[in-house]
């Protein structure tokens, strides 16, 4: 009963994240697809039924992208509050390990992948039809009619107007029109003193109010040349009405042409598409083979082989003989003949070609739409065993450090995801491996995550890349000894001194044993490794720990002058002396090594060099 009252509040913790997330998600991307489309919508005149449906829609159509960010983010901020509260620790004190912890969540979003799955093979396919076709239909809407000021407009087709100034009462000041909407040659140019327009009730024409004005005519209808005279009429007026071809109403396109194309098709239809196209180009290149093998002089000889061996009397004619026989002319011609068929041969075999790469490229792409319905799903998958493990690593919560991982995280996926996509249409790789690309590459990042936080690893802990560092290079940290308030044992002074007194006789034997530079080959034959470092090493925090129980301030503070050793294993300390054999014969790898354990040696020489100076002022100290 308590695992699932447990499971229960993980879940209440989980789901207003997940639907906070996934609508900030949706916003986000339905930004991105109106910032993309804007100048597509603005300045027609749509009516907001118009446009809600088509925002319904794009969101529709956006939710295979929305869906994997949200899971993400909500896992992780989920995750990262219960780590930064200590519920996770508290539940890991209890005996409850990270994978049962994600257990609920995994049974959740495994329902969610499945309904996902549905979603996109189900819904998708249809909101994409209408999105696209109501999209293309917005396209070809024609605009608001918004003629500037002092500038000549195109709008309407087959016209150029000018306007010098517009009055807030609608007025238009001095206006100029260009009409060749029958064509250049009968141009007839209107230029007004002022005038007023309007549409007209049933929106199919613009109405054209002009007072004041003159009208000129070209009359080139019975097609005199341009070396003649052209007549043209002038005709004076004090109010023209004109009225000109202007549709701006919305039109609907038709469905059926995207239903039949990859992105209207569920699994069934994008099956039977592709084994129907598979049949079909098979076909076309058994025909182009057999076209290419009539057409070849493999076939003409092997006829000609099958009649030599039927008579065995005729020889095969010499044609280059017979050649430079004809006259030159006649050689000319027989050349240029030759040329016009391969070239007319060429032509007709990269017509061929195009179409047939237009068709593999559409079952391509029939191909990837397929295996798209997939992964969505395991993406979603994905991406909660890599936010949940790096939020019970990272222990932060809220919108912050959470956001920036997740956009990463999506940004990485979606440059993968598409490049995937690109390989796989144009046929570079094969439709799965493509599609399955940012699946493959992210998989991995889940286990090891996982992995990771099932361990309780600081992978993420800034501090164990800079104590890493810092012992790659040798550095080390300083002692911090305080006096005890209470101490249990109190140091035998002499028996200290003796121990002091051998640990500085050990110290002056190493060094004048060793020299800062080791022989290659013999390095690499002991592993790096220093046994007599490592006993100096022991018997100086057996030295430490037992001086940490003096009460006397000047012995406490020469304590904290002896440096830690831990530089005597000068590459790692599970390197076998076979290994360490292997690593020095493969030169370019064993040097670079080599030279950071030289250098970690000196450094190992001067704290030996350390011990020695404390220990005869730590023996001068207990002497006074």
């Amino acid at each position: 009963m308590g695992i699932k009252r447990l499971y229960l509040f993980l879940l209440k913790t989980f789901m207003p994240i997940f639907l906070m997330t996934f609508g900030i998600c949706m916003f986000i991307v339905l930004m991105q697809f109106l910032w993309k489309y804007v100048d597509e919508m603005v300045g027609k005149g749509l009516e907001i039924k118009v446009l809600s449906e088509m925002f319904f829609y794009a969101a529709l159509s956006l939710v295979p992208l929305a869906l994997p960010l949200a899971i993400l983010l909500a896992s992780l901020m989920t995750f990262g509050n219960l780590g930064e509260q200590l519920e996770l620790l508290a539940m890991k004190s209890a005996g409850i390990s990270l994978p049962r912890i994600m257990r609920p969540f995994i049974i959740l979003l495994s329902f969610v992948a499945v309904g996902a799955f549905f979603f996109q093979n189900n819904i998708i396919p249809l909101s994409q039809v209408k999105m696209w076709t109501l999209l293309g239909s917005i396209r070809a809407k024609s605009p608001e009619l918004q003629i500037p000021e002092s500038t000549f407009s195109n709008q309407i087709e087959g016209y150029n107007l000018y306007v010098k100034k517009k009055d807030k009462d609608g007025r238009l000041n001095h206006l100029m029109i260009y009409d060749y909407s029958e064509g250049f040659n009968n141009a007839q140019v209107i230029v007004a003193d002022s005038g007023r327009m309007k549409i007209s009730a049933d929106k199919q024409f613009l109405v054209l109010f002009l007072f004041e004005g003159k009208m000129f005519k070209n009359f080139n209808k019975d097609g005199i040349g341009s070396s003649e005279a052209v007549p043209y009429m002038k005709e004076s007026f004090k109010v023209r009405e004109m009225l000109i071809r202007f549709d701006s109403d919305f039109h609907r396109a038709d469905e059926s042409i995207l239903q039949d194309r990859y992105i209207g098709k569920n699994l069934a239809d994008l099956q039977s598409s592709i084994d129907s196209m598979t049949v079909h180009l098979d076909s076309i290149k058994q025909l182009n083979a057999r076209a290419i093998y009539r057409q070849s002089y493999r076939r003409e000889l092997e006829g000609a082989k099958e009649e030599e061996n039927d008579i065995h009397t005729e020889e095969i004619p010499d044609f280059d003989k017979i050649y430079r026989e004809l006259p030159t002319d006649r050689q000319a011609s027989i050349l240029r003949q030759a040329k016009n068929a391969l070239e007319t041969t060429k032509a007709d075999y990269d017509f061929k070609a195009a179409v047939l790469s237009s068709d593999e490229k559409e079952m391509r792409r029939h191909h990837t739409e397929m295996h798209q319905k997939f992964t969505l799903s395991f993406a979603c998958l994905i991406f909660f065993f890599i936010g949940a493990p790096l939020g019970a690593i990272i222990r932060k919560g809220g919108l912050g450090m959470p956001v920036v991982i997740s956009v990463f995280l999506f940004i990485f996926y979606y440059v993968i995801n598409n490049i995937g996509l690109k390989m796989a249409s144009n046929g570079m790789w094969q439709p799965w491996q493509g599609m399955w690309l940012s699946s493959a590459v992210l998989l991995p990042l889940g286990i090891f995550l996982t992995y990771k936080a099932s361990n309780d690893s600081v992978i993420l802990n800034a501090d164990t890349y800079i104590e890493g560092l810092k012992k790659l290079i040798g550095k080390r940290a300083t002692r911090k000894i305080e006096k005890k308030e209470v101490i249990m044992f109190h140091v035998d002074y002499t028996e200290w001194e003796v121990q002091i007194e051998r640990l500085k006789e050990q110290c002056e034997a190493y060094l004048k044993r060793s020299k800062r530079w080791m022989p290659y080959f013999r390095f690499w034959e002991q592993g790096g490794k220093d046994p007599e470092a490592e006993r100096i090493s022991v018997q100086l925090e057996e030295l430490v720990a037992e001086g940490s129980n003096s009460d006397r301030h000047l012995v406490l503070n020469k304590l904290m002058d002896y440096p830690i050793l831990n530089g005597y294993h000068l590459i790692h300390s599970r390197v076998s002396p076979t290994v360490g054999k292997i690593l020095g014969w493969l030169f370019p790898i064993g040097l670079p090594i080599y030279l950071l354990a030289t250098y970690r040696r000196k450094l190992l020489l001067h704290d030996i060099r350390t011990i020695t100076h404390v220990s005869h002022e730590l023996l001068n100290i207990l002497k006074k």
